[in-house]
């Protein structure tokens, strides 16, 4: 007789990102599903994880991290958000961003818990507050303005529901900004609202900060950290993946008070022994680029991002034109179509281009809020945008 799997993972099921994958490659679809560049990163910085291979820096690092990497996150802070953090008791270098937040919560959500999710979410997020024995609490961002084909399509939060989501059960909340899949930047007043909660309720702020540095047409990511009241309850996540374009490297980072910090380690310690020794070095000398650096990948970004928002227009979708980060939110409806899931199919069956449907970035009851749209990636070259919009043409035919 076969064994089952644990309670904790039983309801997951197939993740939705294989399941395009795999048809994707079924059909040689160009692939604008998935969240990572089809491109290195910088060259030098490649460089520095060699020259560490080969000076010999190649066994177990200290679980939470070398010390140049640990200086450079903290330096990193400093100089972008004015951020002061000890790099010793406030710093813990994890394999990836996915890896920090399933520690996160092993440290610090007790069965029981409720962790507030704010949905679309990156798929790990409920998953990793089951598995800590949490109950996850989902509060949606609501779609606005999709009247016509290119509107515009804004993504707000109900200040009443989210309101009403905090309780004396709530532990934490976890706040994406810049937000996977939206490409929403939360604004001051918003993060103002949360963080006035979170101190209310005795609440930790748990932010996925990876597209950082990755925003469009002026705008500026806020770090919650920084908010009055907030240095001693927010625990900080980031990467090098999206910034660095270096995601198979599974370097990530935590900032977070000492008495947050000392939790999150007795979980992380034996989740991971430790993070690649020389991949750190790389991504030490990562975060000492200077800041053309930062800014080039910003406008590089934003003229791939509008380049597959005219393409998307132009193939009969309405446009939801991010601020930040990797994707395109399109709706559906005006080409007649109201099930993402089915669309995405026939995309890559029909069409040759593969996307993903949201509604897998939503709980059960708020599913239907991500059916009218899918979500492509623009973090390619802009040989695969190219490619990608002489097939999507033939959705007008």
């Amino acid at each position: 007789m076969p064994f089952s799997p644990a309670l904790r993972v039983a309801g997951f099921g197939t993740s939705i990102f294989t399941e395009i994958t795999q048809l994707a490659a079924l059909h040689n679809a160009v692939d604008l599903s998935t969240g990572f560049p089809d491109h290195d990163g910088p060259e030098l910085v490649k460089d520095a994880a060699i020259d560490a291979i080969r000076a010999g820096k190649n066994q177990y690092a200290l679980s939470h991290g070398t010390i140049d990497l640990r200086r450079a996150i903290a330096d990193h802070a400093r100089r972008f958000y004015r951020q002061e953090v000890n790099l010793d008791t406030e710093v813990t270098v994890t394999n990836g961003a996915a890896e920090a937040l399933h520690s996160v919560m092993d440290g610090l959500v007790n069965p029981g818990d409720e962790v507030i999710v704010l949905e679309p979410y990156y798929e790990v997020y409920a998953p990793n507050v089951i598995m800590a024995g949490g109950v996850p609490r989902f509060v949606p961002l609501r779609p606005t303005r999709l009247t016509t084909q290119g509107a515009s399509i804004e993504w707000t939060i109900d200040p009443d529901e989210l309101t009403a989501a905090f309780n004396d059960r709530t532990r934490a909340i976890i706040v994406n900004t810049p937000h996977n899949p939206t490409g929403k930047i939360f604004t001051a007043g918003e993060l103002e609202a949360i963080a006035a909660l979170c101190q209310k309720w005795n609440v930790i702020a748990i932010t996925d900060e990876v597209y950082e540095h990755i925003t469009f047409d002026g705008a500026r990511h806020t770090r919650l950290a920084t908010l009055p009241g907030m240095t001693e309850r927010a625990v900080t996540i980031s990467s090098m993946s999206k910034t660095f374009s270096f995601t198979g490297w599974r370097i990530g980072w935590i900032i977070a008070p000492p008495d947050l910090t000392a939790a999150v380690r007795l979980a992380h310690q034996f989740v991971l022994d430790c993070s690649a020794t020389p991949m750190q070095h790389g991504a030490a000398s990562a975060l000492f680029l200077d800041d053309d650096y930062f800014s080039g990948l910003a406008a590089d970004y934003q003229l791939k991002r509008d380049h597959l928002a005219a393409s998307l227009r132009d193939a009969g979708f309405a446009v939801s034109l991010p601020s930040a980060g990797f994707f395109i939110m399109a709706g559906i409806e005006p080409l007649g179509w109201n099930d993402d899931v089915a669309m995405c199919k026939h995309l890559a069956a029909e069409i040759g281009v593969a996307a993903i449907p949201p509604s897998a970035f939503y709980s059960e009851a708020n599913k239907r809020l991500g059916k009218a749209f899918i979500r492509f990636a623009f973090c390619k070259t802009m040989e695969t945008l190219q490619a990608a919009r002489a097939r999507l043409v033939k959705l007008r035919r």
